[in-house]
């Protein structure tokens, strides 16, 4: 088998994980919930901070001040999927984050969502 093949076959047998992640300020407690079909990337996430181009503009200004050590990310649930019948992934991980947002409450004074 060539290389190119072997890779291809690799790739395809990488499993997908979705879920819910926490990033928490170690120097105020804030908290950041947020959720991706595919954790890796979370990789994606981690970048956007270290150029500067995060959305949330209150995230991002701590990231810049007080720097990627300040911060610990965290998946807090891996989502499960159902083996049999239909299921919406995309509407059960909606549910699953929205669990963690109900649970951590971090808005204001206690998060950056």
């Amino acid at each position: 088998m060539d290389h190119k093949k072997e890779l291809k076959e690799m790739y395809k047998e990488i499993k997908i994980e979705a879920g819910v992640f926490t990033m928490t300020n170690k120097q105020n407690g804030k908290t950041f919930v947020g959720s991706f079909n595919n954790l890796k990337r979370l990789n994606g996430f981690q970048f956007m901070l270290k150029t500067n181009t995060h959305t949330n503009k209150e995230l991002q200004a701590d990231y810049n001040t007080l720097g990627k050590d300040a911060f610990d990310i965290e998946v807090v649930e891996y989502l499960k999927k159902k083996e049999e019948g239909y299921f919406d992934a995309k509407k059960e991980l909606e549910k699953l984050e929205q669990k963690w947002l109900d649970k951590l409450q971090p808005f204001g004074e206690r998060g950056y969502n």
